[in-house]
């Protein structure tokens, strides 16, 4: 069934900013959605729409492929493009925001699901471990992405190098060359999809079932789980405000015999504190006596006044590997990382990438190398670390003022590392059901060991109902704590 003409029902406009596609793509979906074109129905013949609306066939065709891809439209070969049925499949109930099913735990995948959830607002306060847009730079990272589009032509449209965008390699190798690591673009470098996937790399190719793996304790809870997964022994390492327990770790490195060893150096996760001189000798000291790799996780090094002291510059790059990206510092969704290291390191992690997700896309390293080669990404992390500095002091003003306490005050990162008094897996428990996202510290701990630590994340900065949240739940645990007493 055929409806007749559509001429005097819509016409188009042509000094709107929305284009002649466009508008009728829309027209034909608000017909379809209020029923006044059913299920079955054929749309005019592309000719004929064409001659009728006075637009070119091009035009209808690219409505007509518009409504295809909403699921509004059927194109049948030869007989043209049909009214679908509306879709069967009802949508399942959604869950409350932030709700924990009874006796539920607080646990990472929680977090995690919470963080990314659809429709989860940008700015959502506590510990979702990314800045706000608005505090980044939107219109750089935009006229990046519009100029590669402009000058690259068919190159993005095939699979990049294994290894990563070239010029992207060149950029990254400068910038680490100045800071004393010696990586050469071709022989030490390759990108990857984020700092999590580097070390997901990292730890595939170098880690076997019933193998040791050293982590900081508080470390950073996602690998936890990655390396259980991988049937990896977990053994923490006490982490102090000049870096590892190097006593500690030269006596699990004597009784474990680890395949390597996982460390924030520069603006550790979640204290913000960073690895002393003195106490990065001993580390590469202790690795080369037990034969274990060290993988220096940077992902926060921007965030750190000047060069930060870095086991890869210490140690060559010989059983170093160093792990670093952009996603903290220009966009969450430029997913641009690279993994530097020994070229034999190197070439087997670009195996194990080949095998597991071919190459990595090209299009965002294009816009991060274009972003590099401009010179605007250091002037832009400047203003974003004293921003992110002046939210941080901000915030350990209000958390002291609410009786918190913390043991050694860091001087960088977009964390603070605050001791509240109380179970904080109970009281983020309560703070999520109440749209206020928190970090209790039993996540970091490799053993999952209860914690009265919590990581705020400085975006909470200028979020009352957060602040408000914390403080009615820490005046509640504590009055419960003396009731308990």
């Amino acid at each position: 069934m055929t409806h007749p003409s559509f001429a005097s029902t819509w016409a188009p406009l042509r000094q709107s900013g929305v284009s002649l596609a466009d508008q009728l793509s829309e027209h034909f979906s608000q017909r379809i959605r209020n029923h006044g074109l059913r299920a079955g129905m054929r749309l005019p013949s592309v000719r004929a729409m064409a001659e009728e609306a006075g637009l070119s066939r091009f035009t209808v065709v690219q409505a007509y492929d518009r409504l295809v891809a909403q699921g509004l439209v059927q194109s049948r070969r030869g007989a043209g493009f049909y009214v679908c049925p509306p879709a069967a499949v009802a949508a399942p109930p959604a869950a409350a925001a932030g709700a924990l099913a009874p006796g539920a735990a607080f646990d990472t995948p929680f977090l995690l699901r919470s963080m990314f959830r659809e429709g989860a607002p940008p700015d959502m306060p506590g510990g979702a471990g990314l800045l706000p847009p608005a505090w980044l730079d939107h219109g750089m990272v935009s006229a990046a992405v519009r100029s590669v589009g402009r000058s690259v032509g068919r190159s993005l449209l095939s699979y990049g190098v294994p290894q990563g965008f070239r010029a992207l390699r060149q950029q990254i190798a400068s910038v680490l060359q100045a800071q004393d690591v010696p990586a050469h673009p071709d022989h030490h470098l390759m990108t990857v999809s984020g700092v999590t996937h580097g070390l997901d790399l990292i730890v595939r190719s170098v880690v076997q079932p019933g193998d040791t793996v050293l982590v900081e304790d508080p470390g950073w809870f996602l690998i936890f789980g990655r390396l259980a997964a991988l049937g990896a022994r977990v053994v923490g390492v006490p982490r102090l405000a000049d870096g590892p327990d190097v006593q500690a770790l030269a006596r699990l490195a004597e009784t474990h015999r680890p395949k390597l060893f996982i460390v924030n150096t520069a603006v550790h996760n979640p204290t913000g504190h960073t690895l002393s001189a003195g106490i990065a000798y001993e580390v590469l000291r202790i690795a080369e006596r037990h034969d274990f790799l060290l993988v220096e996780d940077d992902t926060y090094a921007d965030f750190h006044p000047g060069a930060p002291v870095r086991l890869a510059a210490l140690d060559r790059l010989n059983r170093v590997l160093l792990v670093g990206g952009y996603s903290k510092t220009l966009a969450a969704s430029l997913r641009v990382a690279y993994v530097a290291g020994a070229p034999a390191l190197i070439e087997k992690l670009v195996d194990v990438k080949l095998l597991g997700g071919l190459t990595t896309p090209e299009l965002g390293e294009q816009v991060v190398c274009r972003i590099l080669v401009e010179g605007q990404y250091r002037r832009h992390v400047e203003r974003l670390r004293a921003r992110v500095d002046q939210a941080r002091d901000q915030c350990l003003k209000t958390l002291q003022a609410m009786g918190c306490s913390i043991a050694h005050e860091s001087h960088a990162g977009m964390f603070v590392w605050v001791d509240c008094g109380v179970d904080t897996e109970a009281l983020a428990r309560q703070a999520a059901a109440q749209g206020v996202l928190f970090a209790p510290g039993v996540l970091f701990s490799p053993r999952q060991a209860p914690s009265s630590h919590l990581r705020v994340a400085v975006s909470m900065v200028d979020n009352r109902h957060g602040w408000e949240v914390l403080e009615n739940l820490l005046r509640q645990e504590r009055k419960n704590r003396r009731l308990k007493s």
